[in-house]
């Protein structure tokens, strides 16, 4: 291990160096003494720990700046000294910049994929109604998708037979390259790593060894959920390989548009149409709501566009307490045909304006003279 030696001397490269510069020159001196190409050398070994020890401090901005200012002391002291005590340490943290230079898993070390495989996450877009949104719902999901097949238990092989060891890989799963000093290992095509293959299918599941079956979740949708809200479903996704976990399943929820109601945020928006004589006399209403109605009073001289509001109508808080509120957009409806009384007074109304309006005037063009 580095014994007081500078970090940036380990890599080779300058205290400035930048991140690309650093990552370059660790590549370049991991390949140089990589135990894969230097077979039975301690001395390869350690140098190999040593130059990761440098990497995995300067190429992270907080251990660096620590470093920088205190040195390898104030690594100790901050608690982040790095320790790799082995190889395969340094391959589980740092393998991702082997398979960038290469384009395989360069360990060496024939990591197969034949273990517990944890089964693949379902998503299922659900479409919703405001009022479910608003109250809650429960609902059921008919999900198809794969299972274990029973016939094979999951193998794949014909009832009675067993799967082969894969003669592509000698059942490893893995094709191991040999190219000069480096071992370099590939997941085998044939039988994607499995190592094994099936030579007489099973009839239910054609080899596979899952099936498509239907099947019903039910889900619980709790009062206040949004457009886009993710619901997760444990262990209710597609099942596992090899006998390992199922995944999950994730439901995002969309709002059907309503015919009365927009929603924003927590608060409900919705438009009341009044007549002419309401608007200026003032009334009381019926204001639908999500559940039920409400009487909602009018006030006398109410113009088109004002805002009227029901404080607690609209939806309730999903992360708190309490609801939103129903916010009423007052629309005045002017009417296209009047019959014959009607006109007749409001020719009355048109006349008295007159004389208000030109009463207006007057005094308005007073205040200016003066």
């Amino acid at each position: 291990m580095a014994n007081g030696t500078d970090y940036y001397q380990i890599l080779g490269v300058t205290k400035n160096a930048s991140e690309a510069e650093i990552k370059k020159a660790y590549r370049k001196l991991a390949v140089q003494y990589h135990p894969d190409r230097n077979q039975g050398s301690r001395e390869a070994e350690e140098k190999f720990k040593e130059i990761a020890e440098a990497y995995s401090v300067v190429s992270d901005p907080d251990k660096r700046q620590i470093y920088d200012r205190y040195g390898k002391e104030g690594l100790r002291g901050a608690g982040v000294q790095p320790d790799f005590s082995s190889v395969d340490d340094i391959l589980s943290s740092f393998g991702n910049i082997f398979g960038d230079l290469f384009g395989f898993g360069f360990s060496g070390r024939g990591r197969g994929t034949r273990g517990p495989g944890r089964g693949a996450d379902l998503r299922y877009d659900l479409e919703i109604s405001l009022e479910n949104a608003v109250l809650g719902a429960e609902r059921e999901l008919e999900l198809t998708h794969p299972v274990h097949c029973e016939t094979c238990k999951g193998t794949g092989a014909k009832p009675g037979t067993e799967r082969e060891a894969c003669k592509h890989c000698g059942g490893t799963g893995q094709l191991i390259q040999n190219q000069g000093f480096f071992t370099m290992s590939q997941t085998c095509p044939i039988c994607r790593g499995q190592g094994s293959m099936v030579k007489e299918p099973c009839p239910d599941c054609q080899g596979e060894g899952r099936v498509e079956r239907k099947r019903t979740v039910n889900l619980n949708i709790p009062p206040g959920v949004d457009e886009g809200t993710r619901m997760r479903l444990s262990d209710e996704g597609e099942p596992g390989t090899r006998g390992g976990p199922p995944g999950d399943l994730y439901v995002f929820l969309h709002l059907a548009d309503h015919e009365l109601f927009v929603r924003q945020d927590n608060d409900l928006h919705a438009e009341m149409a009044i007549d002419f004589s309401q608007a200026v006399l003032g009334t009381t209403v019926e204001v639908p709501l999500i559940e039920g109605t409400q009487k909602m009073d009018i006030p006398r001289g109410s113009q088109p566009g004002d805002l009227l509001m029901i404080r607690g109508a609209g939806v309730p808080r999903l992360r708190g307490y309490g609801r939103g509120d129903l916010i009423v957009h007052i629309k005045v409806e002017i009417p296209r045909k009047l019959k014959e009384p009607q006109e007749k007074l409001i020719r009355e109304y048109a006349e008295l304006s007159k004389v208000d309006v030109a009463k207006k005037r007057k005094g308005f063009f007073q205040r200016l003279k003066t």
